[in-house]
């Protein structure tokens, strides 16, 4: 903590300002190959829906050597759709699959998209890095720790580009923000702030079990998650509230906000967790995970708090969505609209004046995928790299760990271990559904 402590040190009044064009270096690593700057990018998309189809747009906006050769998904509406869609707009039809792996099989695949529900990313990303693809994968990482820990060494060992669909990495604010508060303005930062009020977010009715829709391989669907019968509530965008499948909105919108405290403080995980929260709003409907959390995380020198709430937007400072440092001198808070200081006074006069902030330019996921098609012709690692948005990924799943179990849970980061609450490590790793076994890298 002693570099954070440097630049964050300050004293007196201040007046500050930064201008709106440093960022943030990517780490680099070794050049193992490269592409031309014209070779053309032949690109597969798992997943049709929502992000998948957001994702493929921009990636084919961002350069246009890259190609869109294949999709696939498991849901055949939802694949002829997009096959006819994509068409229409772009004059070519792409290969169709229903199963990822025969997609991988395909030389002139070079890159996946993988945007399928979090039980599959880690199955999917590897065997995706095994076959020689350079991935784009939806957030979160992955459904527990050791996937997150696997799907590194996956990458790695494969000396393939994984870029993650955390985008703020890649926003020109958040960049900006991040510099400002390194300048040492706020004064020491004592606690940092991460919430999601998500207004849109209702209550989901109880439905019965039933049979999947036509069309529907719902056995591939499920993959390593448990057996059980179709449930329209648990399928397509609502799986995000299931155990099986996902972590809630601690995970969905946590590791893009927590992710810019830890980059922003230049820290990987906490001592300590604490969580507490429930079924506050709506008590009786189908939603497993909380409607309501609240976690506390406990790091060297400063705490972190992440909160969320489904159907309301009352959050903090005016915003339903952010981030905020609070420091000595003043508060900074951030979310995808742009950025502001809040400053503190002494004897009637405010620390921090003069403040140029910035504001987004709604393109933060396109530069992103501008990041990813650079990385994949110099092999640098990305923005969002896997190794980074991993780390991410497991300190949003303890917070889930600490509301699981109810404890105040003790974490050895580098052990990968809760070392005061046994039980609670059975919540690292997830038993996998036969016949799909935890990847072997």
């Amino acid at each position: 903590m002693t570099t954070r402590r440097k630049f964050l040190s300050t004293s007196g009044k201040l007046i500050a300002g930064v201008g709106a064009s440093s960022m943030l270096p990517a780490t680099s690593f070794s050049i193992l190959s490269s592409r031309s700057p014209n070779e053309s990018i032949g690109v597969g998309l798992i997943g049709c829906r929502g992000m998948g189809w957001a994702n493929l747009r921009n990636l084919l906006r961002a350069d246009d050597s890259v190609e869109c050769r294949a999709l696939c998904d498991v849901d055949e509406n939802v694949l002829n759709d997009r096959a006819g869609e994509f068409e229409e707009e772009y004059g070519t039809r792409p290969t169709l699959y229903k199963d990822y792996r025969n997609m991988l099989d395909n030389p002139d695949i070079d890159v996946v998209i993988i945007a399928t529900p979090d039980h599959w990313h880690c199955l999917q990303s590897v065997h995706a890095c095994q076959a020689g693809k350079d991935v784009f994968l939806e957030k979160p990482v992955a459904k527990d720790i050791a996937e997150c820990d696997v799907m590194v060494s996956a990458a790695r060992n494969n000396n393939r580009v994984v870029q993650v669909g955390q985008w703020q990495r890649s926003g020109q604010h958040w960049n900006d923000a991040i510099n400002f508060l390194h300048s040492g303005a706020l004064g020491n930062i004592r606690v940092t702030k991460s919430w999601a009020y998500q207004g849109w977010m209702g209550s989901i009715p109880v439905q019965p079990d039933d049979n999947a829709p036509d069309g529907v391989d719902y056995d591939m669907w499920l993959g390593p998650a448990p057996q059980r019968r179709f449930n329209p509530n648990r399928f397509h965008f609502n799986f995000r509230w299931y155990w099986d499948y996902a972590g809630g909105l601690m995970t969905d919108w946590g590791v893009h906000l927590i992710d810019i405290i830890l980059y922003a403080m230049e820290v990987d995980a906490p001592n300590t967790v604490m969580s507490t929260g429930g079924k506050f709003g709506y008590p009786d409907d189908a939603m497993e995970t909380p409607d309501t959390q609240q976690a506390i995380y406990e790091f060297d020198d400063f705490s972190m708090i992440w909160e969320h709430a489904a159907g309301i937007d009352g959050g903090p400072y005016g915003r339903n969505h952010g981030v905020a440092f609070i420091g000595n001198s003043g508060t900074l808070v951030i979310d995808r609209r742009g950025w502001e200081v809040i400053s503190e006074t002494e004897d009637g006069e405010e620390l921090i004046r003069d403040v140029e902030t910035t504001q987004s330019d709604g393109e933060d996921l396109l530069n992103h995928m501008k990041n990813f098609v650079e990385c994949i012709r110099s092999r640098e690692r990305p923005s969002a790299d896997i190794e980074i948005t991993a780390n991410t990924a497991i300190v949003a799943s303890l917070g889930n760990i600490a509301y699981r179990t109810g404890e105040r849970i003790e974490w050895d980061h580098a052990a990968r271990r809760i070392t005061n609450v046994e039980r609670a490590n059975e919540l690292l790793k997830t038993e996998y559904r036969d016949p799909y076994t935890f990847p072997d890298v």
